[in-house]
């Protein structure tokens, strides 16, 4: 228990081998796991330089980026591929999900593939 009170929470997120994306009210993609970063066929520092608009692919809207990952908790998204192809991920719940928090925290469990195949 000592030793997991003293890691930093970042390095835990980047260790844990499940996508972990971090969004903030703006927009702004604050944190990407290896995992992540992996699943979208970008480095993690291009994954940082881009906003949830150009990774999410959904219909714009007026609502924050946490509102809006909130809202679609549990729920398949569809992400955008370095590559130009869409990877479809069910997005979990925020792990913040006080009505306070200024980011969101979401795991992703890629489904792509089999998605594709069940629509063969």
């Amino acid at each position: 228990m000592a030793t997991l009170k003293q890691l930093p929470a970042l390095v835990v997120l980047e260790r844990i081998p499940v996508p972990v994306l971090a969004i903030a009210q703006d927009g702004a993609l604050v944190f990407a796991n290896s995992a992540f970063s992996d699943m979208v066929g970008r480095a993690p520092d291009d994954v940082l330089s881009l906003k949830f608009e150009e990774i999410f692919h959904l219909p714009l809207t007026a609502e924050s980026a946490v509102s809006i990952v909130q809202s679609l908790a549990n729920e398949v998204v569809e992400l955008a591929h370095r590559d130009g192809s869409s990877v479809r991920a069910l997005m979990s719940r925020s792990a913040l999900i006080r009505a306070d928090d200024d980011i969101a925290l979401a795991t992703f469990q890629d489904l792509t593939e089999q998605l594709w195949l069940d629509e063969r």
